[in-house]
């Protein structure tokens, strides 16, 4: 019994073992297929037809491809997987990879949608007005143009209108010797009453409209009035005297304050965009920055902000940057063709540029980064420097002598100027405005949308 148990157990584990293997050979075979045999799940008979066909045999011709057409060509044949050379295939393809994509060759360059150009600046002048018998004096302030689109000019004894929107010239006033010549000219913010400086020291304000005269200030100066400009209603005036005047055109007293600190006479005032602060520059070679608040009805002097003393040369021209509050630049006369940058704040020279000829005037780009400069002799040119670099941009030359003074347009692109040469001259040198594109015309989609509906 013992021996058949036994003979039982070894007939039962040659059939197990027999089956393992059977099973293992099974296994093995289905992961290992036969070389020889092709998976047709992994084929593509489209792309095996096409080979068996004769689609790889290449056509001949006559005239070689070109590189770039060859390569193009390769890249085409890469992207569509075209480069294979075999037709049947024995093995699944790898699974694609989920987590990151490869990014195609010759990728396309993407270019910003608006390229800025570069600006065309004219080196001649859009316009040539006459100016006769205008003063060549470098101390005076004789043409402002104001927001109403009009320049005022100040011809010997008479002042003058431009309208630049309809080219129509008039003559507001001419006085008689003994209150001419006319010394300064200024508009007001409101665009329609001018303030008009005398050689008698009388200032007149003028409404440009009706061509009345509404208001004269006899009293503040003692010599002629060289320099005005407006801070909202109020009237600062810089005379001769050297004494720099706050008049209130509301009330009757209109003297309500004044700076003392020049010792001769005041050539050039301008305001902060704030108000706030008030540029004064003299045939002393000084320039001072003053406080609103700091204006003063005694005789005393005044405690002025900062007294800047490195102009050799009187100093005329101011012009507040309208993109920095603090900063202000100035310009020397003819001992000193220099161009100052000042931080109003410290009071310190932040840069100094050597412009070559005497300064007159000073505008700053509205636009841009750009400062534009009158000059005197020898070439009487305006010159445009690209700011902080102060690196010249353009040259413009068309008046035969010193250019006076300048004013901007209210939109900031045209500059007049006036020179000894008796001719004011307009420039296109800020660029021109962006003209509005037109409406486009609505669709409707509806038949015959231009005929008349009836109701």
């Amino acid at each position: 019994m013992e021996v058949e148990e036994e003979g039982k157990r070894k007939r039962v584990s040659r059939l197990s073992s027999s089956s393992n293997q059977i099973h293992k050979r099974s296994k093995s075979s289905d992961e290992n297929l036969d070389r020889f045999i092709p998976n047709r799940s992994a084929m593509d008979f489209d792309f095996a037809h096409y080979m068996l066909s004769g689609g790889k045999i290449n056509r001949e011709s006559n005239s070689p491809y070109s590189p770039s057409k060859e390569a193009y060509r390769k890249h085409l044949a890469d992207i569509f997987n075209m480069n294979r050379t075999r037709i049947l295939a024995f093995k699944n393809k790898p699974p694609s990879s989920t987590e990151s994509s490869i990014e195609p060759t010759f990728t396309p360059v993407c270019r910003p949608n608006s390229v800025k150009q570069r600006r065309r600046i004219s080196q001649s002048s859009e316009r040539t007005l006459d100016a006769p018998d205008i003063i060549d004096d470098f101390y005076l302030n004789l043409l402002d143009w104001s927001v109403c689109n009009v320049i005022a000019i100040g011809l010997g004894h008479s002042v003058y209108l431009w309208n630049e929107s309809t080219g129509s010239a008039s003559q507001l006033v001419e006085f008689e010797d003994d209150f001419g010549p006319v010394t300064s000219v200024s508009w007001a913010p409101d665009g329609r009453h001018l303030a008009v400086g005398l050689n008698n020291s009388h200032i007149q304000i003028w409404d440009s409209e009706s061509g009345q005269l509404l208001r004269i200030f006899r009293e503040g100066h003692s010599a002629r009035v060289c320099a005005l400009d407006w801070n909202s209603h109020i009237l600062t005036t810089g005379g001769m005297d050297s004494n720099i005047i706050i008049n209130d055109v509301r009330v009757g007293s209109h003297i309500v304050g004044t700076y003392r600190g020049h010792n001769l006479e005041v050539c050039g005032l301008k305001w902060s965009a704030s108000g706030q602060q008030l540029a004064s520059g003299g045939n002393d070679n000084l320039l001072y920055i003053w406080s609103v608040s700091m204006a003063s009805t005694s005789s005393s002097r005044n405690q002025w902000i900062h007294r800047l003393e490195d102009h050799t040369a009187a100093v005329k021209a101011l012009a507040w940057c309208p993109f920095q509050s603090n900063l202000l630049a100035s310009g020397g006369g003819i001992g000193d063709p220099s161009i100052k940058f000042w931080n109003s704040n410290t009071g310190a020279c932040l840069n100094s540029v050597n412009a070559g000829s005497q300064v007159s005037s000073l505008l700053w780009n509205r636009h841009e980064r750009e400062l534009l400069s009158s000059h005197g002799m020898t070439d009487n040119q305006l010159t445009l420097w690209k700011y902080p670099s102060m690196v010249k941009i353009a040259e413009l030359y068309g008046h035969t002598s010193r250019v006076l003074s300048m004013a901007q347009s209210p939109d900031g692109y045209t500059v007049a100027s006036a020179a000894a040469d008796e001719t004011l001259r307009l420039w296109n040198v800020f660029g021109a405005p962006e003209v509005a594109k037109k409406p486009t015309r609505e669709t409707k989609f509806e038949p015959f949308p231009d005929l008349a509906r009836i109701r």
